[in-house]
């Protein structure tokens, strides 16, 4: 028994006439009740009382028609929705984006995917830089909103958007009147800021801002996440270069300034260049048409 056998006994069961039923199935009357022979016989039950003028379905016909029409919905849901995963229109993508990009680029993204493709599961998953780039390599990441920490010949990358460091401490700290910072300014100050080996494209920016005017930071303190270096600017720890987009709702008690020639980082969308995800195309697509030049 497969669904073609299934088939001819829903055409039967749904007319009650051989000739019609068989018209239905596209063939003449006498192969058709074979057909319906041969299914009796698989199944060692009558499904179907019939005489010369009337045909009508038996208990266990009755319920086996029920059984049928259900596995045949199924079956057509199955078929349906294996075209839609293939077409990228239904199923799963796995999207990575670093703490920060909450506060940026990410909301947009997702909201414009999940209304072209309602049918697609996205599984958020925030991380830092350096675990998003592992998980890109190891294929457990479909796409990723990161820095960009250079040529990925691995990767296709999408800019999505520039977005420069302000500088954010206490609200009564002796620099909080200044209205632009210069780099000269922050040589004895206390810095706290993520370590290269969990955001390598921020740490760096940071070193090379102040290396530009011959300091060396005073790096107290390095935690991992940006919400956290910001609760610990708060304490009066020290001082923070932080990206634009974390200083609104900061809270009370904290205030960001400008940097004169404030480093610059280029927040990208990245996808492997070996995704066999159909769903992933027009997440690149819909990351191309939020591009913005600043942040």
């Amino acid at each position: 028994m497969d669904t073609r056998h299934m088939r001819f006994f829903m055409a039967l069961a749904e007319t009650l006439h051989f000739g019609r039923a068989a018209e239905r199935m596209n063939m003449s009357q006498p192969p058709f009740s074979r057909q319906i022979a041969m299914i009796e016989r698989t199944l060692g039950v009558k499904l179907f009382e019939r005489n010369s003028r009337n045909v009508a379905l038996t208990p266990a016909g009755k319920h086996f028609m029920e059984d049928c029409r259900n596995v045949l919905g199924q079956f057509e849901d199955a078929c349906r929705d294996v075209r839609l995963v293939a077409s990228g229109m239904k199923g799963e993508l796995r999207f990575g984006f670093m703490m920060h990009a909450a506060h940026s680029v990410v909301p947009e993204l997702v909201q414009l995917y999940a209304k072209a493709r309602p049918d697609v599961r996205l599984v958020l998953d925030e991380r830092t830089p350096t675990e998003i780039d592992e998980m890109l390599v190891a294929g457990t990441l479909d796409a990723a909103v990161t820095f960009d920490c250079g040529y990925a010949p691995h990767l296709q990358t999408v800019l999505l958007a520039r977005e420069r460091l302000r500088i954010i401490m206490r609200e009564d700290h002796p620099l909080a009147t200044v209205g632009q910072i210069y780099p000269e300014k922050l040589r004895e100050e206390k810095v706290i800021a993520a370590p290269a080996a969990t955001a390598p494209a921020l740490r760096s920016a940071i070193n090379s801002y102040f290396s530009a005017k011959g300091i060396v930071p005073h790096v107290v303190l390095e935690p991992r996440l940006q919400h956290t270096i910001i609760q610990l600017v708060a304490k009066g720890l020290g001082v923070a270069l932080i990206p634009a987009s974390l200083c609104t709702g900061m809270g009370t008690g904290l205030i960001s300034r400008t940097l004169t020639d404030a480093p610059q980082l280029d927040v990208v969308l990245r996808v492997p260049m070996t995704t066999k995800n159909p769903a992933v195309s027009a997440f690149m697509e819909i990351g191309k048409s939020i591009q913005r030049t600043s942040l």
